[in-house]
């Protein structure tokens, strides 16, 4: 059975960092893109960044470019989501997720493996 689990959320200001993470267990994604992807209360679960197995695919939305970086250890079956200069914009439930499917990276269709989510709050 297929383990995501989410960690490092929090409360942070305006400017703020936090450092996301999602261990994963119960079988071998190798070869496969990861991705994070957030909801903010009233929207649609959106696109943050996917990142491909040997670390060298990388893709982010336009909204978190230079702010975000996604990272990932194979060997610990665990990727990250390093968040600089937060904003009141970033607030929602972040979610890690394994691309298994044919869609696109930022096609929420192409991940078929969910975490719980963990909470970003970014106060002004």
């Amino acid at each position: 059975q297929v383990q995501l689990v989410e960690s490092g959320g929090g409360l942070v200001q305006a400017g703020g960092s936090l450092r996301l993470s999602c261990a994963a267990s119960g079988r071998t994604f190798t070869n496969y893109y990861m991705g994070w992807f957030r909801q903010a209360p009233g929207k649609e679960r959106e696109f943050v960044a996917a990142i491909s197995w040997s670390g060298t695919s990388i893709y982010s939305a336009g909204s978190v470019k230079g702010r975000f970086t996604i990272s990932r250890d194979n060997a610990e079956n665990t990727v990250y989501l390093q968040m600089n200069s937060l904003k009141p914009d970033d607030t929602a439930v972040y979610y890690c997720a394994i691309r298994t499917g044919s869609y696109t990276y930022t096609d929420i269709r192409g991940y078929d493996y969910w975490g719980q989510g963990t909470q970003v709050t970014v106060s002004s």
